[in-house]
């Protein structure tokens, strides 16, 4: 399956809906156990949201992104619209709830760069997708990429849309939910980490030859492609022609916040500008490597320019 809808060095035009949130990052030296109280190191608010990370990444690496989503009517939502404009986001098709706020995620990050984050929806369970209207936003567009931080039921609706205008879809069920059956077909891309392949293949995914046979199992439900991350051990790209592993590159983890979504980001630019399926994964990773040296969301995301700079790892063919 193909999402190809400009040459290399244009820049595709990519939709995404999605979640907004505004993110309270603490920084502390260990995650405390239940009970304890810790002294943290910093606290900091910052871009993000699943959705909003994705739509970053994207334009960071050179598409054209619009942004559909759903903030409150406050200072957080204000903030979050300005910070997508400064990338050059479209934000006109953003929402603003009448009463609910915008969305929180509460982000422990410890000093080895692992994190915690726990998320109050807010406005982002307030998104309404008009079906018709996105139909036409979707027109010539490359990929439309969703996940699950914003209602399975608008996702539904955003899908449906794409397979009307023959726009493809990147999906990324996370946090993770069962996949409707009728969605597989008209899924040509699917991101999910070794969790969510467990869960939604039923089977171990934390090796790479275990993460392989998720996606394949993933793949006979009639998705195009599957990508399976594996953080600091890469990821493995499953499609018609078999499974192979993408190691990443050894570096210092800093805060893996939206790791998954830089990946994201660069992997759909490079399909969308017509690079293969391999070189696109390995360059989500060396995105993603990137990201993770950095703290914070939204800053930590890389241009395209760095991320070509940056080192490449080989693949290797898995059984």
């Amino acid at each position: 399956m193909s999402a190809t809808h400009a040459t290399p060095g244009d820049a595709p035009r990519i939709v995404v809906l999605g979640s907004l949130n505004m993110d309270l990052v603490l920084r502390v030296p260990r995650a405390p156990g239940a009970g304890e109280t810790l002294l943290g190191r910093s606290l900091a608010t910052i871009p993000g949201g699943k959705g909003a990370n994705q739509a970053v990444s994207c334009a960071r690496q050179g598409a054209a992104v619009d942004m559909i989503g759903c903030v409150g009517r406050d200072a957080h939502g204000t903030a979050l619209r300005e910070a997508l404009e400064a990338d050059g986001i479209d934000t006109t098709g953003l929402q603003v709830a009448a009463a609910d706020p915008t969305g929180t995620a509460l982000i422990q990050v410890e000093d080895n760069g692992q994190n915690r984050i726990v998320i109050v929806p807010g406005a982002n369970a307030q998104v309404a997708v008009d079906g018709d209207a996105l139909a036409r936003r979707l027109a010539g567009a490359a990929f439309l990429v969703t996940q699950f931080e914003t209602p399975l039921e608008q996702a539904a609706v955003a899908i449906d849309a794409a397979r009307r205008a023959g726009c493809s879809v990147l999906l990324n069920p996370s946090p993770v939910q069962p996949v409707p059956e009728a969605w597989w077909p008209s899924i040509d891309t699917l991101v999910i980490n070794e969790v969510e392949a467990q869960a939604l293949a039923g089977r171990a995914a934390d090796t790479p030859a275990q993460a392989a046979q998720a996606g394949s199992a993933l793949r006979a439900r009639g998705v195009g492609r599957v990508v399976v991350t594996l953080g600091s051990r890469g990821a493995v790209a499953v499609d018609a022609e078999g499974a192979r592993h993408h190691p990443a590159p050894v570096v210092r983890a800093v805060d893996t916040t939206a790791a998954g979504d830089t990946f994201l980001g660069a992997l759909a630019v490079a399909l969308a500008q017509g690079q293969g399926f391999d070189a696109a994964v390995a360059l989500g990773i060396r995105a993603a490597a990137l990201c993770i040296q950095h703290a914070g969301a939204q800053p930590s995301i890389p241009t395209r320019e760095a991320v070509l700079h940056s080192p490449a790892a080989p693949a290797w063919t898995l059984p």
